[in-house]
């Protein structure tokens, strides 16, 4: 799935499902209290606090796709093509950063 379908897909189930888009606002919100779930998991089940019983059944995948679907619906809602966005974004990642990694000391 490219991320154009993956829009479209999120735009036809806010049609079929929701009653309308929440406003930028209030979606942007949600995106940061996504984040925020994916930040306790990385936290306890990656970094160093210990994961509490009730964190260890929480799917990591499944809050991943949350913060993209707010994304997605954040795209939409402000009339973003994120798959012409992401592919300018790689395309100057790429011219930029070429040679930058790899000759990183730090990541050897």
């Amino acid at each position: 799935m490219d991320i154009k379908n993956a829009q479209e897909q999120v735009d036809a189930w806010i049609k079929d499902h929701g009653v309308r888009y929440f406003n930028e606002l209030t979606n942007m919100a949600q995106l940061t209290e996504e984040v925020g779930e994916v930040a306790r998991i990385i936290a306890r089940r990656y970094g160093e606090q210990s994961e509490k019983e009730s964190d260890k059944g929480k799917d990591l995948g499944e809050e991943l796709a949350d913060v993209l679907f707010v994304v997605l619906c954040l795209a939409n809602q402000t009339g973003i093509d994120l798959q012409a966005s992401f592919d300018k974004k790689l395309d100057v990642k790429t011219k930029r950063d070429h040679d930058r990694h790899q000759n990183n000391p730090k990541l050897k």
